[in-house]
């Protein structure tokens, strides 16, 4: 009794925190939505459970647990990067405390990934004056020949500005590129494509103002894509900071020279895993599975603790609360932790192309949480109408924590991606993560920045939409 009367008024006070909120997305959804009144009140039934589940994870035996988990993985093997013993060692171990958590079928799959090692890196700016530059080197990017690239430099601010330049005046240089902050899609086109971009012009190396909208001072990096056919380039990331400066004095006419320094270097392709554990249903064992997931491996600055430990361990211990719990739903629903996927989605990729056979029979619904697991405020949706609605329907029993908004969007992670483009429905959460880019990719990716409540809501409501989802009387409608 005890139990009850805290929940109630946990759920009392997180309505008075702001009441229940609409997005207009979901306002204009609930106009066309006509669902059958049966399969309401079905969903309906599912309050008093999504009341437990979070009542259990942010208030009672599992509170605190999902931030602990985090601490442990990231604590013990650091970053995680594609092609390191690192990595390897946190998929056995992913592997091993699955299977101590009672989940079932736990395995891996293999998946090649890319393994490109950053070795020494050093950027100076030697005249007009001398100033040491923090750079991070951008995945794939080749090294530089041995004593490094002493270069004058051309700052722009855009490819069109490039564009507009004579050859002869990037030929042989070192091209900054310095674009303002509109979106991480928006702008991070610069640190993808910036060096094929220069090396068209003849430029011989590349430099990238971080892509983020804030910085004390830190670079970020991340991975960068050469053309075909075109010359590959050293290119590496530089402060915001340092950007900003280059650019001021080089539109005054100053004559800036460089010296870059970088001993990156590619090695052939390395096998790594996928890492799976299920929470199998009480009907369908092998059909009609609710995948939750997040991506294990980091890049090799911070240690990836928002990108992506969390949004791994809420994928993997939502099935272990659950089943701790007694819920055990119709359809299994399917941890995985992607590996690969700071370099280019590799173990998405390739688990879909194992898998897409027999996809009709084998999937029901995605989720991938890969966008920070800060305070969760609603849903993003991918999916027809039809789907969109069941899911709204779930997503108003989040109502009494303050988890109401529902958003339709073309995008709900990157390693479900190809999943989605198939048809299925899948989600993503939406959560207060206006300083995401602040940190992303960077030494700042700590556990600083993991709050231990929030990654316990975070649980609960993965938990909770996973488990309506797999145990509802019907699968959902796929496009």
């Amino acid at each position: 009794m005890l139990r009850v009367l805290l929940w109630m008024l946990f759920a009392v006070q997180s309505l008075s925190w702001a009441g229940v909120l609409r997005t207009e997305d979901q306002q204009n959804n609930e106009s066309v939505c006509q669902l059958d009144d049966s399969l309401l009140q079905e969903i309906r039934s599912y309050q008093p459970i999504v009341e437990n589940i979070f009542y259990e994870i942010v208030r009672g035996r599992f509170a605190g647990k999902t931030w602990e988990s985090v601490a442990e993985l990231t604590d013990t093997f650091g970053p995680r990067m594609s092609g390191t013993e690192q990595l390897e060692k946190a998929i056995d171990f992913s592997i091993e405390r699955m299977r101590l958590d009672g989940l079932e079928n736990v395995h891996t799959e293999d998946a090649p990934v890319p393994h490109w090692v950053r070795g020494y890196e050093s950027a100076v700016l030697v005249e007009p004056f001398y100033k040491e530059l923090p750079i991070l080197g951008l995945g794939t990017s080749v090294g530089t020949p041995e004593g490094g690239v002493l270069a004058h430099a051309v700052v722009v601010e855009s490819f069109k500005e490039l564009e507009t330049l004579p050859k002869e005046t990037v030929e042989g240089r070192i091209v900054v590129f310095v674009p303002e902050w509109v979106s991480y899609g928006v702008t991070g086109q610069y640190r993808s494509q910036g060096a094929s971009a220069a090396a068209k012009k003849g430029a011989v190396a590349a430099l990238i103002r971080s892509i983020t909208p804030f910085s004390i001072g830190s670079p970020h990096t991340g991975v960068q894509m050469y053309e075909a056919g075109v010359n590959k380039i050293p290119v590496a990331s530089i402060t915001v900071e340092d950007a900003e400066l280059l650019l001021r004095k080089y539109r005054r006419g100053e004559t800036l020279k460089l010296h870059l320094v970088m001993e990156d270097y590619n090695l052939d392709p390395f096998v790594s895993r996928n890492a799976i554990g299920e929470l199998v249903g009480t009907v369908y064992s092998n059909t009609s599975v609710v995948v939750v997931s997040g991506h294990l491996d980091s890049w090799d600055v911070g240690v990836g603790a928002m990108d992506d430990a969390g949004g791994v361990m809420i994928s993997w211990k939502a099935l272990t609360y659950l089943k701790a719990m007694g819920l055990r739903p119709r359809r299994t629903i399917r941890a995985i932790l992607w590996t690969g996927e700071e370099q280019g989605m590799w173990g998405g990729k390739q688990y879909y192309e194992d898998h897409r056979e027999h996809q009709e029979d084998e999937f029901n619904f995605f989720f991938e949480a890969d966008f920070g697991t800060f305070n969760p405020t609603g849903f993003d949706f991918v999916g027809n109408e039809q789907a969109g609605c069941i899911f709204q329907e779930i997503v108003k029993l989040m109502a009494p924590f303050n988890i109401t908004n529902f958003r339709a969007t073309s995008d709900a992670g990157p390693d479900i991606s190809y999943w989605v483009g198939d048809g299925f429905p899948a989600a993503a959460f939406i959560n207060e993560n206006e300083r995401y880019f602040w940190f992303h990719h960077t030494e700042g990716d700590s556990m600083l920045v993991e709050n231990s409540e929030s990654l316990d809501k975070c649980a609960a409501i993965w938990a909770a939409a996973a488990y309506v989802v797999a145990d509802l009387s019907l699968s959902m409608p796929r496009s």
